[in-house]
């Protein structure tokens, strides 16, 4: 017997009908309860992206590959806000850089890319507080109109990668036959991720002449806990019980910064980005025909793009991605989520662009 399926997202909202698809049959799944997809649903590589599973078995591949990708957001001041010279002093970082960390504390004693963001959907963003929605929350977190802040997506950098291909090379997509074993693996990736992000943060600090301070959000949106006796998987999901949580929008146009409050009906979470609506195929494809490289380097909030990878331009355009406001006020809707503030694009890295 299928567990049961909830879709928080509005009538207006689009979902792609693979995405439910993908839904329901995860919850044939043995040991499946319950599958909350969040508005920004979309199909994922066997399992939905923007969805919190709850299971009596834990099935590693409802987590994924990249264990422990989050976004934080960390306060930095300052002098002058000049796009086009903040960009110029972004620091390299597909490459590490072991002068900002301790090689001791590092979980798992994975070293390899820490301090680096890797691709996809990841980057690292210098934006301006927006619009205030909740003066009283947002005083607690220290933020006013105007301030700015880093906002880091990243993970675990094929240390997560690892630990499901040591599952699936001999289990494929079925429960992990070790619980135990799989989730110490798996909270290592998931500190490593949070320290990746913390190192990353740390040297776009530097490397702007700002004092590094520590993250007011971080929250992981790839990962699995015990909850009630049962696994809750999160894919593409951030944890919205009484948490804080950066729902990313797109390189031009806003993100929100959201106070959680999340029951059972929605696995405990709320959405995590835009959600593409796009293929990266079927993004670059169209984008070829409708954008420029140099209108997608500068976008229409008047922030800057450092992005050397052409492809991964188009890939991650705007236009691949649904609209966040609409996602937010899907999560707002039912009673899922607050605004707390908006935040507007500054500088927003996602490769090094070697030209320079």
């Amino acid at each position: 017997m299928s567990a049961s399926v909830a879709i928080f997202a509005s009538a207006s909202s689009w979902i792609e009908s693979t995405a439910l698809d993908q839904c329901h049959q995860v919850a044939a799944l043995p040991g499946m309860k319950h599958v909350a997809g969040m508005p920004d649903l979309h199909p994922g590589k066997g399992a939905p992206i923007g969805a919190a599973m709850s299971s009596s078995v834990l099935y590693p591949f409802l987590v994924g590959s990249d264990i422990g990708c989050g976004i934080a957001v960390f306060p930095i001041k300052l002098k002058r806000v000049v796009p086009e010279k903040l960009a110029a002093r972004f620091p390299d970082l597909d490459e590490a850089d072991h002068a900002f960390f301790d090689v001791a504390d590092v979980p798992g004693g994975w070293t390899e890319s820490l301090g680096t963001v890797g691709r996809g959907n990841h980057f690292v963003e210098l934006a301006r507080v927006g619009t205030v929605f909740d003066s009283d929350h947002a005083t607690r977190l220290g933020l006013a109109a105007g301030d700015t802040v880093l906002i880091v997506h990243s993970g675990s950098r094929g240390l997560g990668e690892r630990i499901l291909r040591a599952h699936t090379e001999v289990h494929g997509a079925g429960p992990a036959a070790d619980p135990a074993a799989y989730l110490a693996a798996h909270d290592d990736a998931v500190r490593w991720g949070s320290l990746n992000r913390r190192v990353m943060a740390a040297r776009v600090a530097d490397a702007l002449g700002a004092a590094y301070q520590e993250p007011i959000v971080d929250e992981c949106h790839n990962s699995v806990e015990l909850r009630d006796g049962l696994y809750l998987h999160r894919k593409g999901a951030a944890d919205g019980d009484r948490r804080d949580v950066l729902i990313a929008g797109t390189r031009g146009t806003p993100s929100f910064l959201v106070a959680g409050h999340a029951g059972e009906d929605a696995g405990w979470s709320v959405a995590h980005g835009a959600g593409r609506k796009m293929s990266r195929a079927d993004a670059l494809r169209r984008g070829k025909v409708k954008h420029t490289v140099e209108e997608l380097r500068r976008t229409p909030v008047g922030s800057l793009v450092v992005c050397g990878d052409r492809q991964l331009l188009f890939e991650e355009a705007p236009t691949a991605y649904k609209r966040i406001e609409q996602v937010v006020g899907d999560l707002v809707e039912h009673k899922l989520a607050s605004r707390v503030v908006s935040t507007v694009p500054v500088v927003t890295y996602k490769t090094a662009d070697r030209r320079r």
